[in-house]
């Protein structure tokens, strides 16, 4: 190869990583994976070492990868924000150890280990405490200013606590937790919405809405691993970790110190094989020199720290046989392909079934049945199909035509212009999308009925008991005794459960209700603006879109709703059943006084409810939810991943830990 053609060869590849990086960045539209980046990234600084007589200083190889959003105010950073070199093989981390033991003339070194968070990079400026900035990361130098949608993010405190430098720059990464990213595709995929494809990406993108408002609906958490100030005293990363906590930022306690490359060996295996346990996605593990007068000696490439490495997990995606595509119907009637797979392992679990998404997305990967697929996580949480491998494609195979009809009613399918959904129209007519009301109306954030599930709701449906959910509270022990596993006891847990879900709060029985696109804030904006179902059911146009965060699609489909005579008349039944139809003071809304005088700490996981939520019963039951473990404690509320530092403060302090079930059947004495 002559010099002409190499050359180009490297500006080729230059620009191919700089167009990369722009879908990465700019879009959240990657269409090659990191492991693939990182290659590529290898063969450009191998040419460059080979060619200096080409450098270029806007190679990708020395510029953070990145772009500017517009609509916002550029600012620079006090201190840059390097990237970090990628290890995909543990051997790796051998020879950055060994590199920097010659570089800096020492015989060891510890370290800190932490979980790499996939999620948008930011920069919070405080100033004498207080927040005065928050910039995204832009190209490393500069970033875009969001200031004003990083403080409606609630994990970031707005003044800080306790002792801190004067000036700092601390670093954090902005994600959304996997459950709150599963509940926000699952009020999507109700709403006949296209499901938000990860949570990296929909995190990102959350950052560059224009509008504050609808930054404050996301769920977003901010998860904080490091700093830049002019004065600062702490002598490694530990001790900031340990500071930050105490300022106020959510560190998670999955850190650790290594006192040498064996112990970080095993913090990766560990955390490699149980990092599906988390809350939050994570992608790797970013190894630190402790020190920081170690961290100084290091110094920096043009790129990255040399005191810093990110270990990469490696990527989980898998092959297999697209066998089949059947057609799911949600209570709002959009209609979501869903492939049928050969089983395979992924992610930790066996993969059967996995998203199509909708009629575009088919066509787009051009799929046909028998294909070989590529199948993902989605935020590593929803399985779905991301690609075909073309060599296996047999001859013969024919491009899949989507459903006609709905594969429940047969009703023929309509598309809204403009919208990527198929939709049923049968309304009321097609099973599916009745008891899929009823479902979603005694499911635990709407009306929480206990003794109550899927299972018996389409058993009493095809009973011919059920037909909206208001019928659920006329029903009695001679209908439900004759039918199949309903059993005395069965029966009366049912039918305590119901009674007991018509002490819920008005803006619970308004979300249960199922109106398109009032989810449970839209349904709390609802109920406190209007005060009751009468008030919300007469409301004008103009009076719902004078509420706080109501636009017009919300209000056209309140109006609605309550314009059908036969929503009108089962919502009325109900008010009739005694449900809550106005909005009480948060005072008459205590449900006993068994926790008075209490003060509880919420800390950890919970699968039974939210730490919101349990905070709720807490102060619902007359209790004082508590914000820190200290001798006036009256016990911690406990879930996993419970930080050992609060739980070795609680057990040397005597104060009881209580899990979550013993928490419910203590509530359930009332």
């Amino acid at each position: 190869m002559d010099e002409l053609t190499e050359k180009k060869a490297l500006e080729d590849l230059r620009e191919e990583l700089h167009q990369h990086n722009y879908r990465y960045y700019v879009l959240d539209e990657p269409v090659i994976s990191d492991f693939e980046f990182d290659q590529k990234m290898k063969v450009l600084m191998a040419l460059e070492e080979r060619f200096p007589q080409w450098s270029d200083p806007n190679s990708p190889s020395v510029r953070v990868g990145g772009g500017l959003s517009p609509g916002f105010t550029t600012m620079a950073h006090g201190y840059r924000m390097y990237s970090l070199d990628n290890s995909y093989d543990l051997s790796d981390l051998s020879d950055w150890e060994q590199r920097n033991l010659k570089l800096s003339g020492q015989d060891s070194f510890s370290y800190i280990c932490e979980l790499k968070y996939d999620g948008a990079s930011i920069n919070l400026i405080y100033e004498n405490g207080a927040l005065v900035q928050a910039i995204t990361r832009g190209d490393g130098v500069e970033g875009d200013v969001v200031t004003a949608n990083i403080r409606t993010v609630s994990t970031i405190p707005l003044k800080l606590k306790g002792d801190y430098p004067k000036y700092m720059e601390i670093r954090g990464e902005i994600i959304i937790p996997n459950q709150e990213f599963d509940r926000m595709n699952q009020e999507r995929l109700a709403r006949g919405e296209e499901l938000y494809m990860n949570p990296r990406n929909t995190a990102s993108g959350s950052l560059k809405l224009l509008d504050s408002k609808q930054v404050a609906q996301r769920p977003l958490v901010c998860l904080v691993y490091g700093m830049a100030a002019p004065e600062l005293d702490l002598l490694d990363q530990e001790e900031f970790l340990v500071a930050a906590q105490s300022w106020g930022f959510k560190v998670p306690n999955t850190f650790a110190k290594c006192s040498d490359l064996s112990q970080v060996m095993e913090y990766v295996n560990h955390w490699s094989e149980q990092r599906h346990e988390l809350p939050y996605e994570t992608d790797g593990v970013v190894v630190k020199v402790s020190r920081k007068s170690h961290q100084e000696m290091l110094g920096f490439t043009a790129k990255s720290p040399r005191w810093a490495i990110a270990y990469k997990f490696p990527a989980q995606q898998v092959s297999t046989v697209l066998e089949d595509v059947v057609y799911q119907v949600g209570r709002t009637g959009a209609v979501t392909p869903v492939g049928q797979l050969t089983p395979v392992l992924l992610a930790g679990t066996v993969v059967k079934r996995a998203s199509l998404h909708n009629a575009d997305q088919i066509a787009l990967l051009d799929l046909r049945i028998g294909d070989r697929v590529y199948v993902e996580k989605g935020g590593e949480i929803i399985p779905k199909v991301v690609g075909v491998d073309l060599e296996y494609r047999k001859p013969d195979a024919k491009p899949i035509t989507f459903a006609e009809n709905c594969p429940d009613c047969g009703t023929e399918l309509i598309r809204v212009p403009g919208d990527a959904k198929h939709y049923c129209p049968n309304t009321w007519a097609c099973n599916v999308q009745i008891t899929g009301r009823i479902e979603h109306f005694i499911s635990r954030k709407a009306m929480d009925v206990q003794g109550l599930g899927s299972e018996t709701v389409i058993l009493l449906f095809q009973a011919g008991l059920i037909a909206n959910p208001a019928d659920l509270y006329a029903l009695n022990p001679q209908d439900l005794l004759p039918l199949e596993r309903m059993a005395e006891k069965s029966v009366s847990q049912l039918l305590l459960g119901l009674e007991a879900s018509k002490k819920q709060p008005f803006h619970k029985v308004l979300f249960a209700l199922g109106i398109r696109y009032v989810g449970e804030t839209v349904a709390k904006k609802l109920s406190s603006a209007f005060g009751s179902i009468t008030a919300l059911a007469r409301a004008t146009q103009e009076e719902l879109v004078a509420v706080d965060e109501i636009g017009d699609r919300i209000a056209a489909s309140v109006i609605s709703f309550f314009q059908d005579p036969r929503q009108v008349a089962w919502v009325q039944r109900l008010a009739d059943y005694g449900l809550n139809m106005e909005e009480v003071s948060q005072e008459d809304a205590v449900f006993s006084d068994l926790l008075a005088g209490q003060t509880i700490v919420v800390s950890g996981v919970f699968t039974l409810f939210s730490r919101d939520e349990a905070k709720e019963l807490i102060q619902k039951h007359g209790g004082k939810s508590g914000s820190s473990i200290s001798k006036k404690t009256s016990f911690v509320l406990a879930g996993s991943d419970m930080g050992p530092s609060k739980k070795a403060l609680a057990e040397s302090l005597g104060v009881p830990l209580v899990d979550e079930q013993a928490f419910m059947q203590m509530l359930q004495k009332v």
